[in-house]
């Protein structure tokens, strides 16, 4: 059997099961797939540590790699050792791609939807992004934006559904796709035995009105947003070639809650940006409970080669390290805060196995007796809190 591993976003995972499937049924069945992720150094490495320990391991295997680090530097990934081919973003969710001789890698053809097996499933909605801004590379690894059709987006739902009781919508840009508003409601409408429906990281920039009225209408979209922060500093956030300020970032949190009280608020953030101070720093750090966000994804700054942000002065690699720790830490400050208010609600819960579930609001809730089956969905009363976990009892 195939085996894929999986790097960087959700977009990646949903991606990752697809092309196990595509490996198996194309002659690779004992292959290893690995997607890359480029968002990061860090993130190359493990991948690149990934396929020589499978190498080492087990020799012959043939290695397929594909992802955005491969997309950006095919050879150098071609020449690792166990390495059978590497294939384009553009192409990696294609049948022929993986049975024909590799075509020259490109990443602008279309959205392929792709899902991954298990208690929830991911769909693709979206690919690419059309911002540079200057800490990233994610659009020489996934080209120009563009959406998967909201009709071609409701069949997949709705085929998922009869297998999941809960749907991750997912993307590189995900609110840049041109009718976000439009496909969640078709979503919904395709897939009516559906419980619960999940939006991947959004833009906060490109929230429009037709957004926040599918946000306060539909009660089947999950209660929580996670938003492609990166920082709350006004100058640091023009360096970065970010299209909002930390003004929007406080008018929107203050309008989903108003829409749809004790939402759930999270984000990602970049710690020591290039010419970060320490007062910049205290600023994004404030703001974690200024907004209130409770599911924090925290990045020490990785340079990332041929982009703006590489060429400013750098803060100290120490420094982003200690940095990025201390938003971590006001992370599950926050996240404590948020948990202890659940105390006594009512929570509709997902299983996920050995007695863990996820609420609506994207918090982890341990119940007490026997497990459920994973993708049991069931109501629970939240009894009491670790800081990081709820814990509860079945209503």
């Amino acid at each position: 059997m195939a085996e894929a591993l999986s790097f960087g976003c959700r977009l990646n995972a949903a991606e990752s099961e697809a092309m196990r499937h595509l490996a198996e049924r194309s002659g690779w069945a004992g292959a290893l797939v690995v997607n890359t992720c480029a968002v990061t150094a860090e993130a190359e490495a493990q991948a690149r540590q990934a396929i020589r320990r499978a190498a080492r391991e087990n020799p012959g295997r043939p290695i397929l790699v594909t992802g955005c680090a491969a997309q950006i530097a095919p050879d150098t990934w071609a020449a690792l050792p166990g390495v059978a081919r590497v294939i384009g973003n553009g192409r990696k969710l294609d049948p022929m791609a993986w049975d024909a001789p590799p075509a020259p890698i490109t990443v602008a053809d279309p959205v392929v939807p792709a899902a991954t097996a298990g208690t929830r499933a991911f769909l693709a909605v979206q690919q690419g992004c059309d911002h540079h801004c200057t800490f990233c590379v994610i659009p020489q690894g996934r080209g120009p934006s563009r959406g998967l059709p909201v009709a071609e987006a409701a069949r997949e739902a709705a085929a998922l559904a009869e297998r999941h009781r809960e749907i991750v919508l997912s993307g590189v840009d995900l609110a840049s796709h041109p009718d976000l508003a439009g496909l969640i409601r078709a979503v919904l409408r395709a897939a009516p035995g559906l419980a619960r429906l999940r939006l991947s990281s959004l833009d906060p920039a490109a929230l429009d009105d037709r957004f926040w009225a599918v946000w306060a209408e539909e009660e089947r979209l999950a209660p929580s947003l996670h938003l492609s922060i990166q920082h709350a500093d006004d100058l640091v956030l023009k360096r970065m070639r970010r299209r909002h300020r930390h003004a929007d970032l406080l008018a929107l949190a203050r309008r989903a809650r108003d829409l749809r009280p004790g939402a759930a608020l999270g984000g990602d953030l970049i710690a020591g940006f290039p010419t970060e101070t320490e007062a910049q720093h205290a600023w994004l750090e404030a703001f974690i409970a200024e907004a209130g966000l409770a599911f924090l994804h925290v990045f020490p700054y990785s340079p990332r080669p041929g982009t703006p942000a590489a060429r400013m002065p750098p803060t100290p690699v120490a420094l982003r390290r200690d940095r990025a720790a201390r938003l971590r830490a006001a992370g599950l400050r926050e996240r404590a805060r948020f948990l202890a208010g659940r105390l006594g609600a009512e929570e509709e819960v997902l299983m996920e196995g050995k007695g863990l579930g996820m609420t609506a609001h994207g918090a982890a809730l341990r119940l007490s007796g026997a497990p459920d089956a994973p993708g049991t969905l069931l109501r629970a009363r939240v009894t009491g809190t670790d800081g990081a976990t709820l814990l509860g009892e079945r209503v």
